[in-house]
């Protein structure tokens, strides 16, 4: 079980989000999350101070985005995203599905995305359908677009 601890890092669709960022013992912890708080598009909601955020009363789009803050503090090898777009407004949705996603993939990490949103499955590498947590069909990139 610890393995899975330090491996992977979740947002689940029923996460609970500190406002303090605990067990994070960096010298630059504060300019850090001030750097990712401007790329979430969040520096003008929230501010941190001595690892200690402003606030977390959000809407769930833009709390869910102070997950993914944390998220990538821990720089975890796997990451999982539960409905983690369901809740942004549109633009944000986008800029998920095709540069944050992109990112991560970029930096070595793997990418498991729980997602309705067929609009965006053209952009993933595999696809795994399941109804009623049966798999119902797989498909890889180049098969993609057809579900």
């Amino acid at each position: 079980m610890e393995w899975y601890r330090q491996h992977f890092s979740a947002i689940f669709y029923d996460f609970y989000l500190f406002d303090s960022f605990l067990g994070f013992d960096r010298p630059n912890l504060d300019q850090e999350v001030e750097n990712y708080l401007m790329q979430l598009q969040l520096a003008h909601k929230v501010t941190i101070k001595n690892g200690v955020l402003s606030t977390t009363e959000l809407s769930q789009g833009q709390r869910k985005r102070l997950a993914l803050l944390t998220a990538y503090l821990e720089d975890r090898p796997i990451y999982v995203f539960d409905e983690w777009a369901a809740d942004q407004e549109p633009r944000f949705r986008e800029l998920f599905y095709k540069q944050i996603l992109l990112q991560l993939k970029e930096r070595g990490k793997i990418v498991i995305v729980i997602s309705h949103d067929e609009r965006y499955f053209h952009l993933a590498d595999h696809i795994i359908k399941l109804d009623y947590g049966a798999v119902e069909s797989e498909q890889t990139v180049q098969q993609s677009g057809s579900l």
